[in-house]
């Protein structure tokens, strides 16, 4: 091979590391605050914006508070204090937490307890024996995997919680014949389109219902056709690359990690596994199930939104949930008889490896501190809120989908979102002569379908980081997925307008 040769090689462009595009998307919206001008709405008892109230409000920070906003952002992103009185966020301020500190001990709990679990060997034996059963069906798994979090997403907005679960998907579908990017998109995909076709999800449907001043039921019929046939067709897309990439390793979108070729379902049943390991494999499916179950308002998926909770109902959040994880990972270190030095040992090792995910996910809440700091967020929303008034009522169905699709990308958490967007566009409706329910099926499907590619969310940004997919070739994977919903939404939101 020519000197020449290795040099052009050597000097080929590739492209940048999620940690680079989250500084470069941090930039942008820094630079971008130097234009857009700030901005409020009047706020009602409730703290939900008035239509029609948008006015400019006269910048309160100096270049000196801007740039020390840039270079605080990630450590805001960790544990920025938001004010009470002034809405800022700061590492020195009084008040409630914005920052994502809970979310990123709860990935690196999750990563002590997986570590831990593999350490005692009884996941690696669980994943070869169910590897060997599934070996002939092996696209049941994926099915399984996508129906389950499809569910739990449109019931109650199973998104951040799915982090927890590539250390033991990945592994699984490697064994099988498939790559990284099978495991990434049964993830986020299989959950994602049931976040996207939220049927009761509180944190979605349910707050934008309230924000609409209407119950959480209406509208559900057709959220529930959308979502039994965005979840087929979501499911065909995955199992479609899957198959490609089984059939011909080549064509792999993910690539290849060192070793991952040489993950394989055994040709004969592996061993028996020990009671002991059984026990292990128990109790991580019993802690993931107790995870789910705890973590679902039932009350509110019952009764609607504002409902007393039911008294067995726990209401855990990402503080519970990372104790959890903590001293599940020394229940499984104890009973799989690692003894203190491994355990110990292991569960360092997992912190280790799942702190370049943590760390992604501060980098991309650090972008949302700077656009509540110099306050362009209503300002984008206000310059949106007239592109959707004066159609009929199929296009203006299908423009509440639009404008909220770029205001999805600036604010990732449905819930925030919903809070904002939905009393303004909410009311909008009544003049197109749609029902509010649609405007809430339009909303939420523009979250939904931009939190499925949007680099600054944790589910998509902390899933590839956890997979290890660079996020170039994650796009390249669900862009397609992503041009069939969009076409399929627009279809299913115009023929509820028309039947309206």
């Amino acid at each position: 091979m020519s000197e020449t040769t290795t040099a052009q090689r050597q000097r080929k462009w590739t492209f940048p590391s999620t940690y680079t595009i989250l500084a470069g998307v941090t930039l942008l919206v820094w630079l971008a605050a130097f234009v857009i001008p700030a901005g409020t709405y009047e706020h009602d008892d409730k703290g939900r914006p008035v239509a029609g109230t948008y006015h400019r409000i006269d910048e309160t920070q100096s270049f000196g508070d801007r740039v020390r906003d840039l270079f605080l952002a990630p450590i805001n992103g960790l544990y920025g204090i938001q004010d009470d009185k002034t809405g800022q966020v700061a590492p020195d301020m009084s008040g409630s937490l914005y920052g994502a500190a809970a979310v990123f001990l709860f990935v690196l709990a999750v990563g002590a307890f997986i570590t831990v679990a593999f350490a005692t060997g009884a996941l690696d034996s669980g994943i070869g024996r169910l590897a060997f059963r599934l070996r002939g069906n092996s696209f049941l798994l994926i099915v399984g995997i996508m129906v389950v979090f499809a569910v739990a997403g449109t019931v109650e907005g199973f998104a951040e919680e799915t982090l927890g679960f590539y250390a033991l998907l990945v592994p699984l579908t490697l064994a099988l014949g498939y790559d990284r990017m099978t495991a990434v998109g049964a993830i986020i995909a299989g959950a994602g389109i049931g976040v996207l076709c939220s049927t009761v999800n509180p944190f979605a449907t349910g707050t934008a219902s309230s924000a609409a001043d209407i119950p959480i039921g209406d509208g559900i019929v057709l959220r529930l056709v959308m979502l039994v046939v965005l979840t087929a067709v979501t499911i065909a897309y995955v199992l479609w690359y899957a198959r490609r990439v089984k059939n011909d390793p080549e064509k792999s979108w993910s690539g290849w990690q060192p070793g991952d070729r040489d993950v394989k379902a055994e040709d004969h049943e592996p061993e028996p596994m020990t009671r002991r390991q059984a026990t292990v494999l128990w109790l991580v499916g019993l802690t993931f199930a107790f995870m789910i179950f705890s973590i679902i308002p039932w009350a509110e998926v019952v009764n609607g939104p504002g409902s007393t909770p039911f008294k067995w109902e726990l209401g855990w959040y990402f503080p519970e949930l990372t104790a959890l994880f903590l001293v599940g990972a020394v229940v499984i270190g104890l009973v799989g008889g690692l003894g203190e030095g491994k355990m110990a040992e292991a569960m360092g090792k997992g912190f280790g490896d799942f702190v370049g995910a943590g760390i992604v996910i501060v980098l991309a809440r650090g972008v949302t501190v700077i656009m509540n700091n110099t306050q362009i967020t209503s300002t984008v929303l206000h310059a949106l809120e007239g592109v959707v008034t004066g159609t009929s009522s199929a296009v203006f169905a299908v423009a509440v989908f639009l404008v909220n699709v770029p205001l999805a990308f600036l604010i990732p958490s449905t819930s925030g979102h919903a809070t904002l967007a939905m009393p303004i566009m909410a009311p909008l409706a009544d003049f197109a002569n749609v029902p509010r329910s649609l405007v809430v099926t339009a909303w939420q499907s523009a979250s939904g379908w931009a939190n499925l590619v949007t680099p600054t969310t944790a589910v998509v940004t902390g899933g590839i980081a956890l997979a290890k997919v660079r996020y170039d070739r994650y796009v390249k994977f669900i862009a397609p997925l992503m041009g069939i919903l969009f076409v399929l939404i627009c279809g299913f939101l115009a023929i509820g307008a028309w039947l309206s």
